[in-house]
């Protein structure tokens, strides 16, 4: 494949180029105690890092009037420390700058809404590699991760046969399926392999590394 017809691809965030893990679950749960709720102590909640944080709020507090109120008690604490305490995974870089070389465009796809996400971009020094970042608005606008897709290829410009996600979570093969736009499910993060594959993405990869070749054999 020429650089010419070098895919187009679409990264999500958490779970797939950054571990974000320690600050969203902190302030998740000071959230949670804004809200005089006490999470079942059996539940990690790791699964709250991929979906939209209104659904993860909704399916925790059960109440939707209070949804709202703790999205504003999250991102009082996430807007100010916690969408720092995270960390690229190793090898990212380097695939990015390999993607790149290959001639590919690379944009950012998340749940994660804009204004922060581009703040966790530019911070860990992913910004070089990409040509926009796209996410939901602060109020909610764009939070379907399929809405979201279809706005970047009008916005883009792009054919979805152009194009390849990747991600960590059902919710990006369940989003980019509804384009058809087939997904690559990286193992590193948050959803596993039982999760991706029902939903499903293909191939699966476990470093890394894999990364550029398996977005070429996708499209080639």
């Amino acid at each position: 494949m020429t650089s010419s017809s070098a895919p187009t691809v679409l990264l999500d965030l958490d779970g797939t180029l950054v571990d974000p893990a320690a600050g969203i679950l902190s302030s998740f749960r000071h959230a949670l105690r804004a809200m005089d709720h006490t999470p079942d102590p059996a539940d990690d909640l790791l699964w709250v890092i991929g979906p939209a944080l209104r659904e993860s709020f909704g399916r925790v507090l059960g109440a939707k009037d209070q949804v709202e109120a703790a999205v504003a008690a999250y991102r009082e604490v996430y807007g100010a420390t916690g969408l720092f305490d995270a960390e690229v995974y190793a090898g990212i870089p380097q695939a990015l700058a390999d993607l790149r070389a290959k001639g590919s465009r690379l944009l950012v796809c998340t749940a994660k809404v804009h204004v922060f996400a581009r703040r966790v971009v530019d911070h860990f020094g992913l910004a070089p590699f990409m040509s926009h970042v796209y996410g939901p608005e602060l109020d909610g606008r764009l939070e379907d991760k399929g809405n979201l897709i279809a706005h970047i290829l009008a916005t883009e410009r792009l054919s979805p046969e152009s194009v390849v996600m990747v991600g960590d979570r059902k919710h990006d093969a369940l989003a980019a399926g509804r384009h058809g736009i087939p997904t690559i499910g990286v193992l590193w993060g948050y959803g596993g392999a039982a999760e991706l594959t029902a939903a499903g993405a293909a191939p699966l990869i476990s470093t890394p590394a894999e990364l550029p070749d398996a977005c070429f054999a996708v499209r080639g």
